[in-house]
């Protein structure tokens, strides 16, 4: 069994704290991606699953044992950086096979991996070519090779994909989940690009200053965020945030229009309490331009300062109580910088956060 338990980890240097003490159980076979911005200690937190930082406190497991002491080479594990970490002056077949012969194993078992592994990744037509002659993305491909023709227990992937070009990066996701439906081994990803977190993982793992602050399937931490850093983190463009009142059982907008109580935050707010209303471009459409909407919505009009066609969208940046906020055109059609819309809000898919703590209310 591939599972990684951590249970109170944390890493200091010196008299600093990155992580801390932070808990984790990730299943046999699962694609777990650890996620949030720079400095926030999820390569860290990687790189002491590897083992290639010592932890300063706590346990990590993988499988049955405990690995806290075990040097790297130890715990059947693969990790895959960013920048490749090729040999230049050896072929792709030497590359990939270079682990087990170091390893000391039989050539006969060499080839078998090596062509294994090849095959996996439509790498067959490049054996013989070095690193200098691929491009990024099969430098890439010869790296995750590399890692599996060890068959460990675990990959680690350390932002894999941050030197690719936008295209190449959509290609890449794709040969990464393809992968992990091949290899069937646990796999743990870090990244700072959500939109990778969104798309590869079975649950993700969202930090900031080493701390986990929520982790869930990816539809779960969009559709249900445990604070207002996971609301706009998660999901492009990220939420809009409105500061609100709650009076007379409405949600009255700072220096703006008062909106009806979404219902599913009946009894869960307080007369006069103060809040902040969040919203997802999905659910603010200009009306005529929008997807059909059930139950409770509101309606109000707003100037348009911006807009960006995406094709079948087009993305408005417009003005309310002051504010800058993102909605969504369906169906579009060119959009005048200070035209003004009628818009719709869909309340059913609105959140409510605690304005002191920032923390959801549903």
């Amino acid at each position: 069994m591939a599972q990684v338990q951590l249970r109170s980890v944390v890493k200091k240097y010196g008299s600093l704290e990155v992580v801390h003490g932070i808990d984790l159980d990730i299943a046999d076979n699962e694609f777990v991606v650890l996620v949030g911005p720079s400095g926030c200690g999820k390569s860290t937190t990687l790189r002491m699953i590897a083992g290639l930082e010592a932890i300063s406190g706590g346990e990590i497991a993988i499988g049955e044992r405990v690995v806290n002491d075990l040097p790297p080479r130890h715990r059947n594990i693969s990790m895959v950086f960013q920048n490749y970490a090729l040999y230049p002056h050896m072929t792709v077949r030497e590359n990939l096979g270079f682990s087990l012969k170091i390893a000391n194993r039989p050539q006969s078992e060499i080839d078998r991996a090596v062509e294994e592994a090849a095959n996996i990744l439509s790498l067959s037509d490049y054996m013989d070519r070095k690193p200098g002659a691929l491009s990024g993305g099969q430098r890439q491909r010869v790296a995750m090779g590399r890692a599996i023709v060890r068959h460990p227990e675990v990959f680690l992937f350390d932002e894999p994909l941050s030197n690719l070009d936008a295209k190449l990066r959509t290609q890449m996701r794709t040969e990464i989940k393809k992968l992990h439906q091949k290899v069937q081994s646990t796999i743990v990803y870090v990244t700072h690009d959500q939109v990778e977190a969104m798309t590869l993982a079975d649950r993700i793992v969202i930090m900031r200053d080493g701390h986990i602050e929520q982790v869930g399937t990816p539809l779960e931490v969009f559709e249900n965020p445990v604070n207002t850093f996971v609301a706009t983190f998660i999901g492009s463009p990220p939420m809009n945030l409105l500061p609100a009142t709650i009076t007379n059982g409405e949600v009255a907008i700072e220096n703006g229009p008062s909106v009806a109580l979404p219902s599913a935050f009946e009894g869960k707010v307080r007369e006069g309490q103060a809040v902040i209303l969040g919203f997802r471009a999905d659910n603010l459409m200009p009306r005529g331009h929008s997807l059909p909407m059930e139950g409770q919505h509101a309606a109000f009009d707003m100037k348009v300062n911006l807009s960006e066609p995406l094709g079948t969208e087009t993305l408005l940046f417009s003005s309310l109580a002051g504010r800058e906020v993102q909605a969504k055109m369906l169906n579009p059609r060119p959009v005048s910088p200070g035209e003004t819309l009628p818009f719709q809000l869909d309340l059913t898919r609105c959140h409510l956060f605690d304005a002191a703590s920032e923390a959801s209310l549903r």
